[in-house]
C-alpha cells in the first residue's frame, strides 16, 4: 500500500524515522539511534546518494535549479523498440550520448524468451 505525505519525511537505513521533518524532531530521533546530530536538514539532504548523483550530473553552478547532462541512455529490452521508433519519428539521426541496451532475463520471460 502506498501512503501519501505532505511535508518533508526523512529516512535512516530504509526506514522511516521521522514524518514531520523537522531539525528537531530529526536530532530526537538520531540521539535515539545513537547518532550524531546534525545541523541544518538541507546538510542531510546533501548526504544522499541521489544528490550525490545529481552534483555529478548538473551543468548548472545553481543547486536549486539543476540542469543536468547525463553521459549515457540507459533502457531494458522491452523498451528499446519504443525508444528506437521515438528517436527515428522525431527525426534524430544519431543518439547524443552512448545507447546501452540491457538484456534482461525477466524481461525476455515476460514475452515468451528463454
Amino acid at each position: 500500500m502506498v501512503t501519501l505525505k505532505q511535508g518533508k519525511v526523512l529516512l535512516y537505513n530504509n526506514e522511516v524515522i521521522v514524518e514531520d521533518a523537522t531539525l528537531e524532531a530529526l536530532n530526537n530521533k538520531l540521539n535515539e539511534l545513537g547518532q550524531e546530530n546534525i545541523e541544518s536538514i538541507d546538510n542531510a539532504q546533501e548526504n544522499t546518494i541521489a544528490a550525490s548523483i545529481f552534483e555529478s550530473h548538473n551543468v548548472s553552478e545553481d543547486k536549486k535549479n539543476l540542469k543536468l547532462k547525463f553521459d549515457s541512455l540507459t533502457s531494458h529490452d522491452l523498451t528499446y523498440v519504443g525508444v528506437i521508433q521515438t528517436a527515428k519519428a522525431s527525426g534524430l539521426k544519431k543518439f547524443p550520448v552512448p545507447y546501452i541496451l540491457t538484456n534482461c532475463h525477466n524481461s525476455l520471460c515476460a514475452v515468451g524468451g528463454t
